[in-house]
């Protein structure tokens, strides 16, 4: 489903190279977890998958289904499968949380050709999941993000995954700042979405994690690539022994 090749990316406002020649390839029905120390280039390769304007790829390229999407916009990455959960998202002051659910469902069903929903099955499609992660409903009347809890931010995002349904699901450290309860409610969100025809990339820190979305991969990032790649014991390892073993292997 994913397939980078030697992937080369810097910073497009002060040029400083950030991805140095990056390999990955995820299969749809894989959950990847990709791990590293502060700096390594986890939270960049998110964005430049999403279509990040503050980031230029100079060399290699980013196949999704065998297309190339290096040229598509955000827009058009998103109607086509891609989701990007931010670790932290952004609050929009005056734009409903409902009303941008339903806009940016429908604007995916237009791209897809499929017809719009209609107000009732909208509300009734909301509810049902929304019930799902125990969102209080109360919360998707404020404005989008204002005055939410992390954990209210994380389970909107995984609310927004859930009813968009995308291919291809990054979820760029999604546990930072939550507590237990909700970091089980967010994963418990995540593994729902399992399925043979989507793939899952999990950019974490921490082994925690990884214990409620149980990884079929782990890839290793450090200086902008992969430099090592592994199954789920992998992050065992790393919460044991952590990345400077495997960092003096690789140079």
């Amino acid at each position: 489903m994913l397939e980078i090749k030697n992937l080369h990316a810097r910073i497009a406002e002060s040029g400083t190279e950030i991805i140095r020649g990056l390999n990955l390839t995820v299969n749809a029905g894989e959950v990847a977890a990709i791990m590293g120390p502060n700096g390594s280039g986890k939270s960049t390769l998110s964005y430049i998958l999403a279509g990040r304007e503050d980031y230029e790829v100079t060399e290699g390229d980013i196949l999704y289904n065998g297309e190339s999407i290096l040229e598509l916009e955000p827009s058009e990455r998103a109607a086509k499968g891609i989701f990007l959960a931010f670790q932290y998202p952004v609050e929009i002051p005056g734009v409903a949380t409902m009303q941008f659910l339903k806009v940016a469902i429908n604007e995916q069903r237009k791209a897809r050709g499929e017809e719009e929903l209609k107000t009732p099955d909208f509300m009734r499609l909301v509810k049902e999941k929304a019930g799902e992660l125990k969102i209080d409903p109360d919360m998707l009347k404020r404005p989008l993000n204002v005055g939410f809890s992390g954990g209210e931010k994380k389970r909107a995002e995984i609310l927004q995954m859930k009813l968009l349904e995308p291919k291809l699901c990054v979820l760029d450290e999604t546990d930072s700042g939550l507590d237990i309860d909700a970091l089980k409610i967010v994963a418990e969100g995540v593994n729902a979405l399992r399925s043979p025809d989507r793939a899952i990339i999990v950019i974490t820190h921490y082994q925690r994690l990884l214990e409620h979305i149980v990884p079929d991969t782990v890839h290793v990032l450090y200086k902008g690539q992969v430099i090592r790649s592994g199954d789920k014991e992998l992050a065992s390892e790393l919460e044991a022994n952590g990345y400077a073993d495997i960092i003096d292997a690789a140079a």
